[in-house]
C-alpha cells in the first residue's frame, strides 16, 4: 500500500539528520517495547510480514507524530486484537477483562538467545527457474496496492538492469495477508538517478533495490 511509512522521494519532511553516537534506546521503555513485540511474535500468530503492514497500517497523522517504537507497540495493539491476545477493554484497564486466545507456543525466557540468533530466515526453493539474468533490462510494474508491498513508490513504473540474481524468498505481499508464502525469485535491480529522480539529479548517482520477480517485466 502507499502507507505514511514510504518516504522516498517524498518532500517537506526536511532533512536526514544522524544523531552522533545515538544510543540503541532513547528511554528505558523502548527496550521493553522491542522484548514485548519480540515475545508477542513469538507466539506464532503472525509473520514478519503481517507485522511490516500493521506498521504501515497507522493512520499518516498518527505514523508521523510517533517515535519508532511507539509505532511498534501500536502495531502491536492492532495484530493482538486481531488474533484474540486482547480486546479493547484489556488494553483499557490495563490488565486481561476478557478470555484471551492460545498462543500456538510461548517464547520462555531461557529459549530467547538461542531463537535471535536462529532469526528467522525467508530464503525458500522456488519450483521455476529465474526469469532474468544479470545485465537484462526490466521495468517495474506500476501499481498501488492496497495490501502490502516491498516494491517503493520512487522505483515503479522505472528501467533498470538486472544487476544481480539473489536466490528465492517468501514473497511479501501475499505472506502479509495469509495468502502464502509463495516464493519467487528475486533480483538486484540497478537505475540510474535520472530515472529515478527525473532532471536535475546526480548524473554520477545510482539507485539498487532488490525486487521480486512479479514486479518486474522485460523492458
Amino acid at each position: 500500500m502507499n502507507g505514511p511509512q514510504d518516504l522516498g522521494g517524498q518532500m517537506g519532511f526536511g532533512p536526514v539528520a544522524p544523531e552522533k553516537d545515538e544510543p540503541y534506546f532513547h528511554a528505558a521503555w523502548e527496550k521493553r517495547a522491542l522484548g514485548v513485540t519480540l515475545t508477542a511474535g513469538g507466539m506464532g500468530a503472525w509473520n514478519i510480514d503481517e507485522s511490516r503492514h500493521a506498521r504501515e497500517s497507522l493512520h499518516p497523522a498518527d505514523y508521523y507524530s510517533s517515535s519508532y517504537y511507539q509505532i511498534w507497540i501500536k502495531a502491536l495493539e492492532t495484530l493482538l486484537k486481531r488474533h484474540g491476545f486482547v480486546t479493547e477493554r484489556d488494553l483499557a484497564a490495563g490488565k486481561a477483562v476478557d478470555a484471551a486466545a492460545t498462543p500456538k507456543r510461548v517464547l520462555k525466557a531461557a529459549d530467547v538467545p538461542a531463537v535471535l540468533a536462529k532469526g528467522g530466515p525467508c530464503d525458500r526453493p522456488v519450483a521455476t527457474p529465474a526469469r532474468f539474468r544479470a545485465g537484462d533490462r526490466v521495468r517495474t510494474k506500476n501499481f498501488n496496492p492496497t495490501g502490502h508491498t516491498r516494491l517503493p513508490r520512487y522505483a515503479r513504473g522505472k528501467n533498470g538492469t538486472i544487476e544481480a540474481v539473489r536466490d528465492g524468498f517468501v514473497f511479501p505481499d501475499s505472506n502479509a495477508h495469509g495468502r502464502g508464502e509463495n516464493p519467487q525469485w528475486v533480483y538486484t535491480v540497478v537505475f540510474d538517478g535520472a530515472e529515478i529522480w527525473g532532471e536535475g539529479a546526480d548524473p554520477t548517482l545510482t539507485v539498487s533495490i532488490d525486487a521480486w520477480e512479479s514486479y518486474l517485466e522485460p523492458a
